[in-house]
């Protein structure tokens, strides 16, 4: 629901609150001086949403339109502005409109939205809890990787052929320079390599140690492996039988998931000979939402 909201303008009733999405007027001084990107008109954000740095959103709250406020903020330590992260700043901040968000109402017609073609509310429920469900096993699986991968790299030092490392730098910055093209960015803008050397060190080292594990333990993907792979990914899209026959149909497909199989295995294999320790986790921790 909160996907699909809308907003009620209430600039002329009552003062802002959680929730609400308000337009404001910002001007920041750091020792007096006005700073590059301390300054916007008509800026729009929701009130407790995190777009903010938590001091700003507060002074925002209360306000009602056409009021100001004056309030100091400390930049973090590690906030993205190296120009200003660690300073004390001073903001005025003057509230323009204040809009109260509407949820859509949960009914048959917003089942329908959600692709529930009958709009029935049982099944909405059912597979918006289904695709939640795959999601957490999905991270959770992936974290449990991310753990067994540092390990391995911590543990086992390997003298990693430099031509390797190499290599692995040039695919990495073609990787960053692609992604950058599909964001929009100037492509001329300069990727020096040693940035990326330390990730292809880790990349190729890994690889290293990942292929004699799988040699040495029997640890390959087998083919009903890479099926419940297959069928697993398939059910999260409404019609699962062509996902399948989209998978086979590609040799390359195929090869890409006998990967994602091959590291499940060998993940698998260290966690049973690993000191492992369990962690309970909040639903909002684990999807990045603190």
């Amino acid at each position: 629901r909160k996907q699909r909201v809308t907003y009620v303008d209430e600039t002329t009733g009552r003062a802002s609150q959680k929730d609400d999405r308000v337009t404001v007027d910002f001007v920041g001084t750091i020792a007096g001086v006005e700073f590059d990107g301390g300054k916007a008109s008509d800026f729009p954000f929701v009130l407790g949403g995190g777009q903010m740095l938590a001091e700003f959103d507060t002074a925002a709250h209360g306000l009602k339109a056409g009021e100001s406020k004056v309030f100091p903020m400390k930049f973090p330590d590690d906030y993205q502005g190296k120009d200003v992260a660690g300073k004390d700043a001073e903001f005025t901040i003057t509230v323009k409109k204040i809009e109260a968000a509407n949820l859509p109402a949960l009914d048959g017609e917003f089942a329908k939205t959600l692709g529930v073609a009958d709009g029935d509310l049982g099944k909405m429920r059912s597979d918006v809890r289904g695709n939640l469900e795959r999601e957490v096993k999905a991270r959770l699986k992936q974290r449990s990787k991310t753990a067994v991968m540092d390990a391995i790299y911590s543990t086992i030092k390997l003298d990693v052929p430099k031509a390797l490392v190499n290599n692995d730098v040039q695919r990495l910055m073609e990787q960053a320079r692609e992604d950058m093209k599909q964001r929009g960015m100037r492509q001329e803008m300069p990727l020096p390599p040693e940035i990326f050397t330390e990730q292809a060190k880790r990349r190729v080292s890994l690889g290293l140690i990942l292929q004699e594990l799988v040699k040495s333990n029997g640890l390959e993907a087998k083919p009903e492996q890479v099926r419940a792979m297959v069928d697993e990914y398939a059910q999260s899209y409404e019609d699962p039988r062509e996902v399948v026959r989209w998978y086979y149909s590609d040799n390359q497909r195929l090869e890409d998931l006998k990967s994602v199989v091959l590291e499940d295995n060998v993940v698998d294999f260290v966690m049973a000979k690993a000191k492992v320790t369990e962690k309970a986790l909040s639903f909002d921790e684990l999807m990045g939402k603190q």
